[in-house]
């Protein structure tokens, strides 16, 4: 019984023995070797088997959201407080302007909302009630860039639209902040310095107080000077061609965040 045992172990290791040296043979093989991905970095499944593959890295995080928050007032007034139920002042609605005020939302904590606020100082911040505004969201952003003379909308990381600008002068520059855009006018004199429409930008003149009858808020807004366009002559408005302003208008709606850098 023990010889018969011994034969029957043998010809089973005679009989693998033939199954590997036949697939060798016949040039058999488990896959072509990896070239990236797994194997590079020395990893394999269980069993000792290859992957065969390419390595794909995961896609970076956007810096900027694809969408915003924006409030707008519902009632003739929207109190402010510097903290949640700590009075600060009340905003009229309509502005003197006649534009309904409108806020771009910073966080939310409950019933209150942490919002930038159009008024000075610039960039400035406040909390209010949720029960005095309605919400609303806007998918692009737009950044100005003073040095380069340039304005681009984006939506995320993707810019959509780009466009040559004129800047504040030395005198009288531009604001640099994070502001949003509080009102949209269309011009019915298209002839004049503004051009066919105006932005209105929650930032205020560093240098004026008051300009032409109004507060020293800013703008982008077009001209009637092209010619200017990619220098620094304004009074710290943003100006840019009249098809340019009108795809602004149509991209930066009120409430789309406004970054101004140097």
């Amino acid at each position: 019984m023990a010889a018969m045992r011994l034969r029957i172990v043998m010809l089973a290791v005679v009989a693998a023995g033939v199954l590997v040296g036949g697939a060798i043979g016949f040039g058999v093989r488990s896959g072509p070797s990896p070239v990236s991905g797994q194997a590079a970095l020395g990893v394999a499944p269980a069993g000792g088997a290859q992957l065969v593959g390419t390595w794909v890295p995961a896609k970076p995080k956007p810096k900027h959201p694809s969408s915003f928050t924006v409030a707008d007032a519902k009632g003739p007034s929207v109190d402010l407080y510097s903290a949640p139920d700590v009075p600060l002042r009340t905003m009229q609605n309509p502005t003197w302007e006649g534009l309904a005020v409108v806020f771009l939302v910073l966080e939310r904590k409950g019933d209150w909302l942490h919002v930038r606020v159009s008024s000075r100082p610039n960039s400035m911040t406040a909390w209010i009630r949720t029960s005095q505004v309605s919400l609303r969201t806007v998918p692009n952003w737009v950044r100005i860039e003073i040095a380069a003379k340039r304005a681009t909308v984006y939506n995320a990381d993707t810019p959509l639209f780009s466009t040559v600008v004129a800047t504040g002068r030395s005198s009288a520059p531009t604001p640099v902040g994070s502001f949003f855009v509080d009102g949209v006018v269309l011009l019915s004199d298209t002839s004049g310095p503004y051009g066919v429409a105006q932005v209105s930008v929650s930032g205020f003149s560093d240098v004026y107080q008051s300009f032409g009858g109004g507060t020293g808020q800013i703008a982008m807004h077009g001209t009637n000077n092209p010619a200017l366009l990619g220098q620094g002559v304004s009074n710290g408005c943003v100006r840019m061609a009249n098809d340019s302003i009108l795809a602004m208008v149509r991209l930066a709606p009120t409430g789309t965040p406004v970054e101004i850098v140097p």
